[in-house]
């Protein structure tokens, strides 16, 4: 069932989807640390996709079983016409049903565990 809310969600352009799969070539280093303790189902078995294009926005990370985004944020999120952009983005991927689990690129870095425990209990069935 989550398939098909998944594929109404999914309405991507060409252009975005383009610019997804170049992110995948360059993460960041906070991005690829995350990737390594994602990929493959190794966080509770829960399938996660990087870089994934849903709508006119690309996300982080984006695990559709469990409609959760995650997203990893650098310096460059605490500029005030950033910061303006992704509340307005959150916004509407939150009007999606999906939701959205913030980390900086430090947390990612030096507090793993942390990070990975958030992640987890998001995940966890209720």
């Amino acid at each position: 069932m989550y398939y098909r809310r998944y594929e109404r969600l999914r309405n991507t352009i060409p252009e975005i989807v383009k610019h997804a799969k170049a992110h995948r070539k360059n993460p960041t280093h906070a991005e690829a640390i995350l990737w390594e303790a994602l990929r493959g189902r190794r966080l509770c078995g829960a399938k996660f996709r990087r870089q994934h294009a849903v709508g006119n926005f690309i996300l982080d990370f984006w695990c559709p079983e469990h409609r959760i985004a995650i997203e990893v944020d650098g310096e460059i999120h605490e500029l005030p016409h950033i910061h303006t952009y992704d509340l307005e983005r959150q916004t509407w991927i939150e009007a999606h049903q999906v939701r959205v689990l913030r980390f900086r690129n430090e947390q990612v870095i030096y507090q793993q565990e942390y990070v990975l425990a958030q992640i987890a209990q998001a995940i966890a069935p209720k």
